[in-house]
């Protein structure tokens, strides 16, 4: 690591301990906004983190992923430049050069958080941090030494980890997670994918453009089965169309090999086990939580049934002046949402009652075109027997799609029967994420769906496509439960 004059490395004598207003353990965004915000308020603060500077998001997570994905999006055009009337007599794609645009762009960021650590006097101490006493931490730098500091209170934002199902043989096959998948140089031949979440499915679309064989293994019987049916469908349908092999409702037995030379998996499909042969096996089937070995019996601090921090509505922990922000306390598994949970922490230790419940959680999947949500989907209105009118049209009615030649998907609302009250908005198409948070911040505002229909939007935009989703003739699903359609037989379960 560069620079590094500017991280703190001198360690006292192992019997002081310094005292800070607050000690963040774990530098993830929303920590690393925490050690900027209160220190530029004047508190005394030390961010500990083993390895990454502004912790996953910027190093080995979002950012780096959404690098290579574009670059894939990018070769993606290139095969297909006839459509746009371009010709080229072939290309190749040198991972190499993909892997150190994804590292320019990490090295730009870390400079970045160095610089606003040094700006607003935070402390980042780059080291192995756990607690020896309640609000106390003990921190292991990197040449063995130790340093021992306390806060008025601590913040804990550790993460979370790839997850390694205890399948025969998969540990010792070396598998691929996010973060090696992101240092590849080399175009892997066949890559098998365990996981059938956002990580396999963003992974398995941005492999195959740069030339592997890909094949997604996933457990459920459709992909993203958290999302309605139309939506796992069109991404089904995006995968085949491109190449990749889909098994889903698929048990993997064992595996055998090593991945990156030979691979071999055994899985079981409809009662039939059969053996796929890969290059390569990439592991995203979920992840678990960073608390082991941090000492956290030892401040008081207590765990959920699953291992995550356990905390209360404000994301204070079990222990006084303890409290936790991210994944690691169990919140949705969204950078945003870790920056969220700053503001929460931020605003209670600052006398303002600040809680999770009930807040929003944006969401989006950076496959090409995009799938974004925010609110209800249809799966779960009619769960909760929450009755709504249905808003749908293709992406072929957004005129801005067709300049781009980027008309697959479609964008779809749920608006309160009786009222015009929007109540959750997914889109699956280009720009998806940018139009959703438009719907977003109408939710916020209260705002009818009528405000965005009848909106003078600039023409041709993506997000003008809200006003023919608006004007079309909504239909009012039927509950499971209910034998009509009509607006006065549809009540809230």
């Amino acid at each position: 690591m560069n620079n590094r004059s500017r991280i703190s490395a001198q360690s006292p004598q192992e019997a002081n301990v310094q005292e800070f207003d607050l000690v963040i353990l774990g530098g993830g965004t929303g920590s690393t906004i925490a050690a900027w915000t209160f220190a530029g308020e004047g508190k005394r603060v030390a961010t500990i983190d083993r390895k990454y500077i502004g912790g996953s998001c910027p190093n080995i997570a979002c950012l780096p992923s959404k690098n290579i994905i574009h670059s894939a999006k990018v070769a993606s055009y290139f095969r297909n430049s006839q459509e746009y009337g371009i010709t080229h007599n072939g290309f190749t794609i040198d991972m190499s050069g993909v892997r150190e645009r994804k590292r320019k762009m990490v090295r730009g960021m870390n400079e970045m958080y160095l610089d606003n650590y040094e700006k607003t006097g935070a402390e980042f101490i780059l080291g192995t941090g756990r607690f020896i006493a309640p609000r106390t931490v003990e921190v292991t730098l990197a040449d063995g030494t130790t340093r021992r500091v306390r806060g008025t209170n601590v913040i804990v934002s550790t993460g979370t980890r790839a997850r390694l199902e205890p399948i025969p043989g998969l540990a010792e096959a070396q598998p691929l997670t996010h973060i090696e998948a992101l240092e590849l140089d080399k175009i892997p031949k066949h890559l098998i994918v365990i996981g059938s979440g956002y990580v396999g499915v963003e992974f398995a679309q941005a492999m195959r453009r740069f030339g592997s064989r890909v094949t997604v293994i996933g457990r459920r019987q459709r992909l993203m089965p958290q999302e309605d049916e139309d939506v796992s469908e069109a991404l089904r349908a995006l995968l085949q169309d491109e190449g990749i092999d889909l098994l889903l409702d698929t048990r993997v037995k064992r595996v055998s090999g090593r991945s990156g030379e030979s691979v071999r998996i055994a899985i079981e499909q409809n009662g039939t086990e059969r053996a796929l042969d890969g290059s390569h096996v990439l592991v995203a089937a979920g992840r678990s939580p960073n608390t082991e070995a941090l000492g956290l019996d030892l401040a008081g601090v207590e765990l959920t049934d699953h291992g995550y921090i356990k905390v209360n509505e404000r994301l204070q922990a079990t222990a006084p002046g303890v409290w936790a922000i991210g994944e690691v306390a169990g919140s949705p598994q969204f950078t945003h949402i870790s920056v969220d949970d700053f503001r929460v922490v931020h605003d209670n230790l600052n006398g303002t009652h600040h809680v999770t419940t009930g807040r929003q959680v944006p969401y989006c999947l950076f496959t090409d075109p995009e799938l974004a949500r925010i609110g209800l989907n249809e799966s779960a209105a009619r769960a909760r027997g929450v009755p709504y009118r249905l808003f749908k049209v293709p992406m072929e009615s957004n005129f801005r799609a067709h300049t781009l030649s980027e008309t697959r998907g479609f964008v779809k609302a749920l608006v309160e029967v009786g009222r015009d009250r929007i109540l959750g908005f997914t889109a699956f198409g280009v720009g998806a994420a940018e139009i959703m948070t438009s719907v977003q911040i109408a939710m916020n505002a209260g705002l009818p769906y009528t405000a965005l229909r009848d909106t003078i939007l600039t023409h041709p935009t993506l997000i003008e496509g809200l006003m023919p989703l608006f004007s079309s003739a909504p239909s009012i699903p039927k509950m499971e439960s209910e034998s009509t359609t009509s607006d006065a037989s549809l009540v809230a379960g």
